[in-house]
């Protein structure tokens, strides 16, 4: 399965933006390959521009994005998140985003993790300044609450789809089941219809053993044998009959319930 399948692009991009824009946090989903499906949302320069913009930074944002779930503290000293969204339990992507501080930056550090990297100081600084900071406990909550909001969409529209490939399938069933009906109820007519022909041979078949006296003794006998075979056959397919009739009215109901 993929995302894309069980959501609108368009709509978990509104979503994405509009959680981006109401708690300050960067957001993009990604499929269960690792590629983007949706434009990143409210991504910093500090992060995007400075950090991932040389090679050691990269590669270390890189092992934190590999690494990483939940709601974590970056190499940076950032906080990110990463949200499964898990669908009858197999992983169609997930949420990840942050680049958030938890409390005000120690700027001294970060002019070390700058030199680390071979960016310029006050350049990193001054990009570090504009990144939002919101509480741990805000941050963690926030990224909870996106997380629980894409997968019940998410899981939700599996649902309906599934349920209604189990109606489709119960209908295309039904069909087949009345056909069947129909045949069954069509041959045992023809069947009832050689009975009642077998009575009348039997009948025939006494009258004339009574004609013939003596000689038609054992055909009598035999006679009367195929007339209460005859007989027992009609009971047998009159029962028939009901049944496939019963069958034939459950089937009915079972399809007006669907429809």
């Amino acid at each position: 399965m993929k995302i894309l399948e069980l959501i609108d692009q368009k709509l978990l991009q509104e979503i994405q933006d509009l959680f981006s824009d109401a708690t300050g946090l960067a957001a993009i989903a990604v499929g269960s390959d690792g590629k983007y499906v949706t434009e990143g949302s409210n991504f910093t320069d500090f992060c995007m521009n400075y950090t991932r913009g040389t090679a050691l930074g990269r590669r270390r944002c890189e092992k934190c994005d590999a690494e990483c779930t939940g709601t974590y503290f970056c190499h940076a000293g950032l906080m990110d998140f990463s949200t499964d969204i898990i669908v009858d339990g197999e992983k169609v992507g997930a949420i990840i985003g942050g680049q958030v501080l938890p409390g005000e930056p120690d700027e001294a550090k970060f002019r070390g993790i700058a030199k680390e990297l071979g960016i310029d100081p006050d350049e990193y600084v001054e990009a570090l300044r504009k990144v939002p900071i919101k509480s741990e406990k805000s941050i963690r909550a926030s990224a909870e609450l996106l997380g629980r909001v894409v997968n019940s969409m998410v899981n939700l529209t599996y649902l309906q789809k599934r349920g209604d490939n189990i109606i489709k399938t119960m209908e295309t069933e039904l069909e087949q089941a009345v056909s069947s009906v129909e045949s069954i109820k069509k041959n045992t007519r023809e069947l009832d219809s050689i009975a009642s022909k077998q009575s009348i041979l039997a009948l025939n078949a006494s009258i004339e053993a009574a004609r013939s006296g003596e000689a038609g003794v054992g055909f009598a006998v035999v006679a009367k044998q195929m007339g209460e075979l005859a007989n027992i056959s009609s009971d047998i397919y009159g029962k028939i009959t009901e049944d496939a009739g019963v069958m034939f009215d459950a089937i009915n109901n079972m399809d007006g319930v669907l429809k």
